[in-house]
């Protein structure tokens, strides 16, 4: 698991390059964010261990593999963990609102989760139960090239 993490972290995204320049060194909320970090048997974009959150970034893949990504979060969830997720575009073209879901998710006592439980958001809304299909310019596989 640490290889593929490794390799992770040597090919990013643009939108995982763009938020980890943005979440690295504390800069929301004093943080410490670690990328390409693995927990259990998955390997999750971001995550803030002290605060118990995690920070996906979706390419359009995700767009196919609902189940996959749905299992993964009931995983992570079932541990201990808030996972909040993002589209590529999102990251791309409307970073300070993401940063500010973010901001959010790291402050649960502001923001308890819903009755029966954590949920799984995107930009921190409750995620829905479909997925919207890729935006343009995003490929099949989000511009990552294999399956995370």
């Amino acid at each position: 698991m640490g290889r593929k993490a490794r390799t992770l972290r040597k090919r990013p995204t643009d939108a995982e390059r763009a938020l980890w320049r943005q979440v690295r060194l504390r800069q929301i909320d004093g943080c410490k964010f670690r990328r390409q970090h693995p927990i259990g048997p998955y390997v999750v974009d971001f995550v803030c261990l002290e605060r118990n959150v995690i920070v996906e970034v979706d390419g359009g893949q995700h767009a196919v593999q609902v189940q996959q990504d749905s299992e993964r979060t009931a995983w992570l969830e079932s541990v201990g963990y808030q996972v909040v997720r993002f589209w590529d575009h999102e990251v791309l073209t409307e970073l300070e609102s993401v940063k500010e879901a973010i901001r959010r998710s790291l402050t649960p006592h502001l923001h308890p989760p819903p009755q029966g439980g954590r949920k799984s958001t995107r930009g921190g809304e409750e995620s829905t139960k479909g997925v919207p299909s890729p935006h343009e310019g995003e490929g099949a596989d989000g511009g990552r090239g294999a399956e995370v």
